[in-house]
């Protein structure tokens, strides 16, 4: 297995090590990729897309032609975990702030995102978050993190904060409005190998 991490800007190192820490703890065999330039999703099972500024993510991805690659390798049915600006960019439909920065999205999955809707960095927090399908609690790192405001069609709530929705998951796709690969707890990144 061939696990791509979108590295042109955000917590690479971070995805890194936890898609490799979960692929031991699974018991999978292969390893990980950096994607930076067009051509790095060849021979890719799957990919991550860190949390970092999503703005940013995206008009590197676009300049770098990247962004294509991913929206056609989702298309052939590659498996996808945004985390954070991951989950922003994952959205068919962002916010004002979205709107107002001309942040391109990759706009594959069925929801709506707030792309600052638990506050400023200084707002950053950890919370028990339960997850469909796991024992609780999940410990979700939020730093600056967005919302899933709506969900339609194919996307599915796997977890909330109150009345936010802060995991998605629409098939292979999923969307994570906090830090899996910060807490320590490898379940959600091993869930999403295991759909590779």
């Amino acid at each position: 297995m061939r696990v791509g991490v979108v590295a042109v800007q955000g917590d690479v190192s971070e995805h890194v090590d936890a898609v490799r820490a979960a692929m031991k703890a699974g018991g999978f065999s292969g390893d990980t990729v950096t994607v930076r330039r067009r051509g790095d999703l060849a021979g890719c099972h799957a990919l991550t897309i860190p949390g970092g500024e999503s703005t940013t993510i995206s008009k590197l991805l676009v300049r770098s032609g990247v962004f294509e690659d991913i929206v056609r390798r989702a298309a052939e049915g590659m498996p996808i975990l945004g985390t954070c600006a991951g989950c922003i960019l994952l959205a068919k439909e962002g916010d004002d702030q979205v709107r107002q920065t001309h942040t391109k999205l990759l706009a594959l999955m069925d929801m709506a995102v707030d792309r600052n809707a638990f506050g400023r960095q200084r707002e950053s927090f950890e919370a028990a978050v339960p997850v469909d399908g796991m024992d609780p609690p999940f410990r979700a790192v939020f730093i600056r993190a967005p919302a899933i405001t709506r969900v339609w069609g194919a996307c599915e709530p796997l977890a909330r904060l109150g009345d936010a929705i802060v995991l998605a998951r629409q098939g292979d796709l999923w969307g994570a409005c906090f830090h899996p690969e910060l807490s320590g707890d490898l379940r959600i990144h091993q869930a999403f190998l295991e759909r590779v």
